[in-house]
């Protein structure tokens, strides 16, 4: 499973609405990989979570995927539309 196979996953577990979010993986700078997560503004609370904790818990789950495969860094970015 690629990285943003795994961070679709876990986003659209999450959501009320899985058809209506977006991920896109970009190339960052040396050794690093961009995440773009778009998610409609209600749902923007549930994806982030109190003080940030989900959020966080789905970049360490990603980060560690990524060491396993690639060794690349990852930052996700979660905005809404």
């Amino acid at each position: 499973m690629s990285l943003i196979e795994l961070t679709e996953m876990i986003v659209k577990s999450i959501v009320s609405d899985p058809d209506s979010i977006s991920v896109k993986q970009f190339e960052g700078e040396e050794d690093s990989i961009i995440i773009e997560v778009v998610v409609p503004e209600n749902e923007i609370g549930s994806v982030i979570g109190k003080e940030g904790k989900n959020a966080n818990a789905i970049r360490t789950v990603v980060q560690a995927s990524s060491y396993l495969k690639d060794n690349k860094k990852v930052k996700i970015n979660i905005s809404s539309f």
